[in-house]
């Protein structure tokens, strides 16, 4: 049975998993990666769910604050022998509805162009593309999609 934690950037499952989901988009992204992980510093991040699968953690996702309504989704991602079984749509509706709890009306978040998988599941929960905000801006290889959960 998979357990959901809300925690904190400092939860060591949550990090070893964010190293799995670095060591896998390096080989995805190529040279684009040292561009991408700029963005991808969990520090500021105070808003973490990780998944379990009896104790092991099997996945996780988190929401930042993107303006006073809008939250950013970040660091998506469920390990290879977890994948094809919804977990990581459930992963996505569980922050959606903390994000709401928060007070925001919705979520936006991106992806790059390669992350086929990704982009998927993004569309299959209701996402839509939108033109790249921030830091995305003009960045070709990536796609920017928002959601909105109240």
């Amino acid at each position: 049975m998979i357990k959901f934690v809300k925690t904190n950037a400092e939860n060591p499952d949550f990090l070893a998993l964010v190293k799995r989901l670095d060591a896998t988009l390096k080989i995805t992204d190529g040279v684009d990666h040292i561009f991408y992980s700029q963005f991808n510093k969990v520090d500021n991040i105070k808003h973490i769910l990780v998944a379990y699968d009896n104790k092991v953690p099997v996945g996780c996702g988190a929401i930042k604050a993107y303006s006073d309504t809008c939250m950013e989704v970040k660091r998506m991602f469920v390990d290879e022998t977890k994948r094809g079984e919804g977990l990581g749509l459930e992963i996505l509706t569980r922050l959606e509805k903390w994000a709401a709890q928060l007070g925001c009306d919705s979520c936006i978040l991106e992806t790059g162009k390669r992350q086929v998988d990704a982009i998927a599941l993004y569309k299959k929960a209701g996402y839509a593309v939108i033109e790249n905000y921030g830091q995305y801006s003009g960045v070709e290889n990536s796609v920017c999609f928002e959601k909105k959960i109240k």
